[in-house]
């Protein structure tokens, strides 16, 4: 065999060390930027990367894409939140939804990050919300639940409530296809009734305004609180610059249901901090 196969187990280990090895292969042949990007940057083949200004955009994709292709790696799909950027890109290598758009008039479109919907024209994140057939059985209510990708908790609190719902059901033990009783009907459908104004919502994807400024100071503060029904996190930076402007910025929020097994509310307190000191370093990809 002379080439690897794509779908063994091992694929995206080799994927990411044939890509990482071009990086190590041409170090102090091309920018710090454009190898700490190769390194640190890539998810198997996607690319996801903030910085400063359009200035420095430009110069890292052109080193970027000149950096790959001494591996034989062709970067394409190209897209931004930059129009400078998105124009400096061969058309055939963009994103087939910014290909043919009109840059003097058009609106950028909503792409997929990971998984994460991200408005390019508002530089945000979004929630696409389809609203299910009303099949009330728990299987149904379960697939719901678990369609709505939110890696980073920003609407934790909304799911909560139809986690508890799958938890009063797991208590009933009803079929997973049984119609569940009329009272959670009722909650299930209030709860789906307000589930599409998600889609109005957006969470700003920069964590540092625009002319901001590079802060002089900068703190994570975590909240966090329990009940009988559910305990919950949420973690801010708060930046501060050299003009004492102080700006407060969403990180990530937790909200869980409480174990079957009764549980005190001092003891779920203490969960609750446990999980909020454990917030780690996910908030990187949002830092520029």
């Amino acid at each position: 065999m002379i080439v690897h196969i794509f779908g063994a187990t091992s694929s995206p280990s080799c994927a990411n060390f044939v890509l990482q090895q071009c990086a190590r292969d041409n170090v102090g042949k091309f920018k710090t930027e454009a190898i700490t990007t190769v390194l640190r940057n890539f998810y198997v083949d996607d690319c996801l990367r903030s910085v400063e200004c359009e200035e420095e955009a430009l110069t890292l994709a052109k080193d970027l894409t000149a950096l790959c292709a001494t591996g034989g790696f062709k970067l394409n799909k190209w897209v931004s939140n930059s129009r400078a950027l998105i124009l400096s890109i061969p058309e055939e290598d963009r994103a087939k939804e910014v290909k043919d758009l009109d840059f003097e008039q058009d609106f950028l479109p909503v792409e997929r990050a990971l998984g994460v919907q991200w408005c390019l024209e508002t530089d945000s994140f979004r929630f696409k919300i389809q609203l299910p057939e009303k099949t009330l059985t728990r299987r149904r209510i379960l697939s719901v639940v678990s369609s709505i990708y939110d890696p980073l908790g920003m609407v934790a609190p909304v799911i909560l409530p139809a986690r508890q719902i799958l938890q009063q059901l797991c208590r009933l033990k009803p079929g997973w296809d049984d119609n569940i009783p009329e009272n959670l009907e009722q909650t299930w459908s209030n709860w789906l009734r307000d589930l599409g104004l998600l889609s109005d919502y957006k969470v700003k994807r920069c964590l540092k305004p625009h002319g901001f400024a590079h802060p002089v100071s900068s703190q994570l503060h975590h909240f966090a609180d329990a009940s009988e029904n559910g305990y919950g996190t949420v973690s801010y930076l708060r930046m501060m610059n050299q003009h004492h402007q102080v700006h407060c910025a969403f990180l990530m929020g937790k909200a869980r249901v409480v174990p079957l097994k009764p549980v005190t509310i001092p003891r779920m307190e203490l969960t609750a901090a446990t999980v909020a000191s454990c917030t780690d370093g996910s908030h990187d990809a949002r830092r520029d």
